[in-house]
């Protein structure tokens, strides 16, 4: 199923590729969509990967430099490169898809949850600087976290029909948090982390 499909509501679904460890191309594809369309209400930083060892002392420091890329520079070039746009929209929203396991680190998971804490850092440093823009009011735009453990969808469930996924996220649980991050005010979501998994 792609993306048109899954898109319920009759939304309109138009793809482009963009390489996001690109600061100079990332800012372009921010500044055309903001011409196309006038404003950018939002942006969602889904870009996963993941890479782990059975101890820590077997971590292979490749992970890092591999994940630093996919999940920390890919939040730096897109939140630089959208921050005006989302604070010029006067509602924006950036929201970050983090993982449980930047709160609570294991052996095995050394360099995926220091990159995944590293981008909630950086997030909630944008979140401060909407904070600083708004001084004399509420944010202009919020920028914020939404945390799983990890995601299932349906075709996940048909293929594996053993597997419970108990602590998982269904997608649509996070799409619907992350639409209802604009029934809020900017004041409620900036900086703040919206747990969709048990907080450890």
């Amino acid at each position: 199923m792609d993306a048109a499909q899954a898109v319920r509501g009759g939304a309109t679904v138009t793809g482009d590729t963009v390489d996001l460890l690109d600061l100079g191309a990332t800012r372009e594809w921010a500044a055309r969509t903001e011409k196309e369309y006038g404003r950018v209400d939002g942006l969602v930083h889904l870009v996963g990967g993941w890479r782990g060892s059975a101890a820590f002392a077997e971590t292979d420091l490749a992970d890092w430099d591999a994940l630093h890329d996919l999940l920390v520079r890919t939040v730096q070039h897109t939140s630089l490169a959208f921050e005006g746009a989302l604070r010029r929209a006067g509602n924006g929203r950036y929201l970050l898809v983090s993982a449980a396991g930047a709160s609570r680190p294991t052996a095995g998971n050394a360099a995926y949850a220091a990159s995944k804490a590293a981008a909630e850092a950086w997030t909630l440093a944008l979140g401060d600087a909407f904070r600083k823009a708004g001084e004399d009011g509420p944010p202009p735009a919020a920028a914020a976290i939404l945390v799983v453990k990890a995601l299932v969808n349906d075709q996940m469930r048909a293929e594996r029909p053993q597997s419970k996924f108990k602590t998982f996220t269904d997608v649509r649980d996070l799409a619907d948090a992350l639409v209802g991050t604009w029934k809020q005010s900017t004041e409620e979501v900036n900086g703040n982390r919206l747990w969709l998994t048990p907080q450890p």
